[in-house]
């Protein structure tokens, strides 16, 4: 048993390190404290397998590959990662690209009905926070969640301006939308100031230490 604990320990730290990724961010990715991750690290304690499964799919490695004694083949890890991360992109670039596809006919089709409307523009408006909204979703799946708040920030005005055309076109300013932006952007910081709740496992083996 001790062996296999020893074994988690070594290949935890080496994928963790393959992926050039800190105790910290595969902290967060699981829900844990850094310190858990360090005493697994260290053969000091051993997640269940409920956590083992999660960390093999973070990094696209079977369980079976955890908790072998072989060493790792990095290359072949290299390589796993490498398509994973070509797919994702891929995937989200297709989804993004058919929404401006879907805007550009519209736009067309629009524009080849009637000569008297003007306001065709505003589909490509409309697009980019459905766009902002996809990469939204895909980077909390796949890519740094992290980034997130970013990406909140940008949907958020991407809406308040499509908001504002939208008025401006029929000749209305309400200009002083944006107001609600700047409250906005501050709740978006003051949101990204909250940390996640730690795992009751977690928890517990840090009061023990205490």
């Amino acid at each position: 048993m001790e062996d296999v604990k020893n074994t988690v320990a070594k290949n935890i730290a080496e994928l963790r390190l393959l992926n050039n990724m800190t105790q910290a961010e595969l902290a967060e990715k699981l829900n844990y404290s850094d310190k858990t991750i360090s005493k697994w690290e260290r053969g000091e304690s051993s997640p269940d397998i409920s956590v083992l499964v999660e960390i093999s799919d973070i990094f696209g490695v079977s369980l079976d590959y955890l908790i072998r004694s072989e060493s790792i083949d990095k290359e072949l890890i290299e390589s796993h990662k490498a398509q994973k991360n070509y797919n994702h992109v891929a995937i989200a670039s297709v989804s993004q690209g058919a929404v401006i596809f879907v805007a550009l006919f519209a736009f067309i089709l629009t524009s080849l009905i009637s000569d008297k409307v003007s306001f065709q523009w505003l589909y490509f408006v409309y697009a980019l926070p459905i766009v902002v909204i996809l990469q939204l979703i895909f980077n909390s799946i796949w890519f740094n969640p992290r980034n997130n708040y970013f990406i909140v920030s940008l949907l958020m005005w991407s809406v308040l301006v499509a908001i504002h055309l939208s008025f401006w076109h029929f000749g209305i300013n309400i200009a002083l939308i944006y107001l609600l932006g700047v409250l906005g952007q501050v709740i978006i910081f003051l949101w990204s100031l909250i940390k996640k709740p730690k795992r009751i496992t977690s928890f517990i083996e840090e009061q023990a230490e205490l």
